[in-house]
């Protein structure tokens, strides 16, 4: 699988010119070393999970050799869907890198859907870190303006790097995420320390009518964030769904999808979260886990979310 891996960074990618100043020059695929962490391993600042070779793909939005912003883009449970490569487009549109993140190829996954236990979200914020490390080393990229974005699984790596504690842990050595933009992303565990960011902004987008992952949570997060000092900021968009960006045929239930929207989580110790409910680690049987949910596209919420990402990236990097 490395060699794998390796034959394809070695092909480096697309390169076509075009009539359109912004459009995708050029496409370079890259191997990712990176490890499987369980969540006491992480929270315990440990990396010693097993090894894994993931993939990210590279796209730089124009010919020459000045440095860009980059974006980079985490998938949800469903893997890289159309919804990650549209915003793709949208950013290279807009004069940024993009690198789209694969946590679930290499290690033999296609979707997590009915299975979450297949990779841990600690994994793939661990992922992510690697994926700034390859980043902030690249040519075409300005180290100082990178930003993350994630989606449902994803978005919680795209939020919680922004943890001074995660960071400290995890993160190279003097690179550090610029922007965190999570959209739709569960915040129902309270962490050790997770009102002491790194200084950098945080932007979160949510369906008001989302039964998946609920943007409740969210919203106390955000009021603790803003306690703190920390620059933060929740977008709700009426009855909008989970999975509001993707190019669903319409609302698509789930009435076997299991959900903890219910459940409030701690982390009472490092590594030990329970269910402040009960006072124990989470389980299946815990009242709190229910069945039956809706996903569903909103094209007012994607085309106002688009503006509000656009003006934020541009504001914050000073396009």
């Amino acid at each position: 699988m490395r060699h794998f891996f390796s034959l394809i960074a070695i092909a480096l990618g697309i390169a076509a010119f075009s009539g359109d100043a912004h459009a995708q020059f050029r496409t370079e695929i890259y191997p990712i070393t990176t490890r499987s962490l369980s969540a006491a391993q992480f929270l315990n600042g440990k990396s010693d999970g097993p090894e894994a070779v993931v993939a990210g793909e590279l796209r730089i939005p124009r010919f020459g050799e000045e440095r860009f912003p980059a974006v980079v883009l985490v998938h949800g449970s469903g893997g890289v869907a159309s919804n990650v490569t549209d915003w793709a487009v949208e950013l290279n549109k807009q004069g940024y890198v993009v690198f789209i993140l694969d946590s679930f190829t290499g290690r033999g996954i296609t979707n997590t859907m009915a299975d979450q236990s297949q990779i841990s979200i600690y994994s793939m914020l661990y992922d992510s870190y690697r994926a700034l490390e390859i980043l902030s080393k690249h040519p075409r990229v300005d180290p100082k303006r990178i930003a993350i974005m994630g989606f449902s699984k994803g978005a919680f790596a795209a939020l919680y790097s922004a943890t001074q504690r995660f960071h400290d842990s995890f993160a190279p050595q003097g690179a550090r995420f610029a922007a965190h933009i999570s959209f739709y992303g569960a915040c129902e565990t309270a962490y050790i320390g997770d009102t002491k960011l790194t200084g950098a902004p945080v932007r979160m987008f949510h369906g008001a009518a989302d039964d998946y992952v609920p943007a409740a949570p969210c919203r106390d997060y955000v009021q603790r964030l803003k306690s703190a000092g920390a620059d933060a900021v929740l977008f709700e968009y009426a009855g909008a769904h989970h999975a509001f960006d993707t190019r669903l045929p319409g609302p698509i239930p789930l009435p076997q999808a299991i959900t903890i929207r219910k459940c409030h989580l701690e982390e009472r110790s490092p590594g030990n979260i329970v269910n402040t409910e009960t006072g124990k680690p989470l389980t299946m049987g815990d009242a709190c886990i229910e069945r039956g949910t809706t996903i569903a596209p909103s094209a007012s919420a994607l085309e106002e979310s688009r503006k509000e990402v656009a003006a934020f990236l541009k504001a914050q990097f000073k396009m």
